[in-house]
């Protein structure tokens, strides 16, 4: 063979292991990615913004406040109304408590983990806990408060002007009355679970039969492709196709409160609307008609019923749900085809390794 032959075989040897190496590299990358995506996480640090940092006394101003019914325009209600520190900071409704003579049309999710989520509601409506604080003060259908109102209410309260001068330096306005609630709020955090002590090492927290539910909720069942990270929640939207809930749907209130949620988001067809859009109402996006926020999986068993309407009361319907492969005419899940024994073990899990420590509540007196 010439010089020049045995050159370019061995260049081209060259480049073919160097392209190799290249696509083992690329691989190493993609699943290392993958891998990271999916990680179960244990709660370690709580983020906080900058612009709201935590201090005691902040908290326990908007521990007051959350509590406070001054914040609904007929005095019956306040936040804890429909996220009650004794059924894990929801209400237990297929769908929220609403201001008299309204409804409703969507699920009071918890609170427990809320500091971990990027968007807020159902729809991703709100980027930071300070913004959600307001929208139910607002709504029509929820408090009903005239913002300006509430704020002349809490500055004629000593106690309060006492804490707004302790706290901010200045009175009370509804964006320092949304930041004190939302750093309250960012205290609500669940105790350690038996999946957080097996995460850490403990091998003995899960039973047998959870430590089955475990492996098939990594594997087979797929729930750690959207459930992950601390609060088990991939903090994105997914159009599952969730049935209408057939008691909310026919009832002229609720869908009285859904057309004007979409009137007022700009929807033109909202005066045929006969099921909820979901996050498309926030993006105008085709792919998010009737995507909703994936939720947090710690707590699940005290947070019934599940769904943004509420649809499912139990966690065998909701692990049918999605062993069916999701709604009608979803094109994100397919069937799972699990069988008894496995959606017994999945359950066990989601109800024993999932429920953390109990914790006292101590409740604030209302100036």
């Amino acid at each position: 063979m010439h010089a020049k032959s045995r050159h370019n075989v061995r260049y081209s040897s060259l480049i073919f292991i160097l392209f190799m190496l290249m696509l083992v590299l690329v691989g190493i990358g993609v699943f290392a990615v993958s891998v990271l995506a999916g990680s179960l996480e244990t709660i370690k640090q709580v983020p906080v913004p900058r612009s709201n940092p935590q201090t005691p006394e902040k908290i326990e101003l908007g521990k007051k406040l959350f509590f406070d019914r001054r914040l609904s325009g007929d005095g019956t209600m306040s936040c804890a109304t429909c996220h009650n520190p004794e059924q894990a900071f929801a209400d237990g409704l297929d769908i929220s408590l609403s201001y008299p003579t309204t409804k409703n049309w969507r699920n009071s999710p918890t609170l427990l983990n809320i500091t971990f989520q990027k968007r807020f509601f159902h729809d991703g409506r709100a980027k930071s806990l300070e913004e959600q604080a307001l929208f139910p003060m607002m709504s029509a259908f929820e408090m009903n408060k005239n913002l300006d109102y509430v704020e002349e209410q809490i500055r004629v309260v000593p106690e309060y002007v006492e804490a707004f001068n302790k706290v901010f330096g200045a009175e009370a306005t509804r964006e320092r009355i949304a930041m004190a609630i939302a750093a309250f709020e960012r205290t609500l955090v669940s105790g350690s679970n038996p999946l957080d002590r097996f995460l850490k090492g403990d091998q003995q927290s899960l039973s047998a039969e959870a430590l089955k539910g475990f492996e098939i909720f990594k594997g087979k069942g797929g729930c750690a492709d959207c459930h992950y990270g601390p609060s088990l929640s991939d903090n994105q939207f997914h159009a599952l196709h969730v049935p209408e809930n057939p008691v909310l749907m026919d009832d002229p209130a609720v869908t009285a409160t859904m057309r004007f949620v979409a009137k007022v988001s700009h929807y033109k067809d909202y005066r045929t609307l006969v099921e909820d859009p979901g996050r498309y109402l926030i993006s105008k996006n085709r792919k998010d008609w009737k995507a909703f926020r994936t939720p947090t999986l710690r707590e699940v068993s005290r947070t019934a019923p599940y769904m943004h309407n509420g649809i499912f009361v139990t966690l065998e319907e909701v692990i049918d749900f999605f062993d069916r492969g999701a709604g009608k005419g979803n094109t994100v899940l397919k069937p799972l085809g699990l069988t008894a024994e496995e959606r017994k073990y999945l359950r066990t899990f989601l109800v024993e390794a999932l429920s953390g420590e109990e914790q006292a509540f101590q409740y604030p007196v209302i100036p």
